[in-house]
C-alpha cells in the first residue's frame, strides 16, 4: 500500500502521512459512516481531498452520509461495471429478495409516515414470514439467497425476541457506501418495483427512453 500511495503522501512530513493513511482504513474498513471530528484528514479540505485521490487508485470514492460523516464505496464507473459482470453481479432470486427487504423495511415504513429520514436505513425489518408469502422461490432458494445478502452486508437479520423464525431482515451496512448517482438509481429501481403502473413509474421509464435515444 506504501508504494500504491508513496507519490500522494510525499509531499506531507511524518504526521501528516500517518493522519491520511489512518483516515483511508478508517472509511474503507468501518462498518458505518466516520465521525470526521476523530480524523484530521477528513476534517481539513486539503488533507480530504488526498484522501480521495488515494480511494481513487483503486476505483473508489469518498461519501458524505452528513455534514460531519464520511465513508468510502466504489465510484460510479466500477459499480457499473460490477453490475454489468455476471460473475459479480447479484442473481434473479437475490434481487428479487433484496426488493422485497427493501419494499418492507424501507418503502412501506416510509409512505406511511413512520420513516422519514432520507436513508436505506431503517429500524423496520422486513418480517421473514412476508418475504416467505411474497416471494415465489422455494424455502431453500429463499434462504440460500438471504445467507448471499449477509454475506455480502446487503442485509442483515433482526430477531423478534426469542423466537428466530419470526425475526426479520432489515437493509444490510453496504447502503452506506451508495454514491448520490447509485442511491437515484435504487430509488427509481424501487419505485419501479413496488408501483410499476404508477404516474411516477411511467415517468422513471420515459426519461430512461428519451435518455437511451440521446
Amino acid at each position: 500500500m506504501s508504494e500504491l500511495f508513496e507519490p500522494l503522501l510525499r509531499p506531507y512530513d511524518e504526521k501528516r502521512r500517518a493522519e491520511l493513511v489512518a483516515a483511508f482504513m478508517a472509511v474503507e474498513h468501518a462498518a458505518a459512516p466516520i465521525p470526521e471530528v476523530r480524523f484530521p484528514a477528513l476534517r481539513e479540505p486539503a488533507l480530504r481531498r488526498t484522501v480521495e485521490r488515494m480511494l481513487e487508485l483503486s476505483g473508489r470514492t469518498l461519501i458524505r452520509t452528513s455534514a460531519a460523516h464520511w465513508i468510502s464505496g466504489h465510484s460510479d464507473e466500477v459499480r457499473e461495471a460490477l453490475g454489468a459482470d455476471p460473475e459479480v453481479a447479484l442473481s434473479v432470486a437475490e434481487r428479487a429478495v433484496l426488493t422485497l427487504v427493501l419494499i418492507h423495511a424501507v418503502a412501506i415504513p416510509r409512505a406511511e409516515g413512520r420513516l422519514t429520514d432520507d436513508s436505506w436505513l431503517s429500524p423496520f425489518p422486513a418480517p421473514l414470514e412476508e418475504l416467505r408469502r411474497r416471494s415465489q422461490l422455494t424455502i431453500t432458494e429463499l434462504e440460500s439467497a438471504l445467507r448471499r445478502l449477509r454475506a455480502a452486508g446487503l442485509v442483515g437479520p433482526v430477531k423478534a425476541g426469542s423466537d428466530e423464525a419470526s425475526g426479520g431482515y432489515v437493509p444490510g451496512p453496504q447502503f452506506h457506501r451508495l454514491t448520490e448517482a447509485a442511491r437515484r438509481r435504487l430509488q427509481e429501481e424501487l419505485i419501479l418495483a413496488a408501483g410499476p403502473d404508477s404516474p411516477l413509474a411511467a415517468a422513471i421509464r420515459a426519461r430512461r427512453r428519451g435518455a437511451r435515444k440521446g
